[in-house]
């Protein structure tokens, strides 16, 4: 088991401390790569460092871009409401990650749960 410590902003990191997120979105780059099945995460609020969760990773899911992975994964799980679901779109993810580095990494979800 490897622990690792990613940084999160207050929306999603309040989403899963809720409940309400249990697949974290990233890029699937060499940090992402190092997480399997058993890993723990720490995630650190970006606006108080001092506020974190832990969490287990139970799985990873692996795609070529956000475009699949929104077809393949349950996005109510991925941090969209109910009443922001049904304009989800994989380009939400471009304020993150370029379609550029989407290309060259790939991308995955990370399904957690709070320990």
């Amino acid at each position: 088991m490897k622990e690792h410590i990613m940084k999160l902003t207050p929306s999603p990191f309040k989403m899963i401390r809720n409940g309400k997120k249990t697949i974290e979105l990233r890029l699937y780059d060499e940090k992402r790569k190092c997480i399997s099945s058993g890993d723990r995460i720490t995630f650190v609020n970006t606006d108080d460092e001092n506020e974190v969760l832990n969490v287990m990773v139970e799985n990873l899911f692996v795609f070529s871009s956000f475009e699949e992975l929104y077809k393949n994964l349950p996005l109510l799980e991925c941090g969209y409401t109910e009443n922001d679901v049904c304009k989800a779109s994989p380009d939400d993810m471009e304020q993150y990650y370029s379609k550029d580095k989407q290309k060259q990494y790939g991308v995955v979800g990370i399904k957690i749960k709070l320990i």
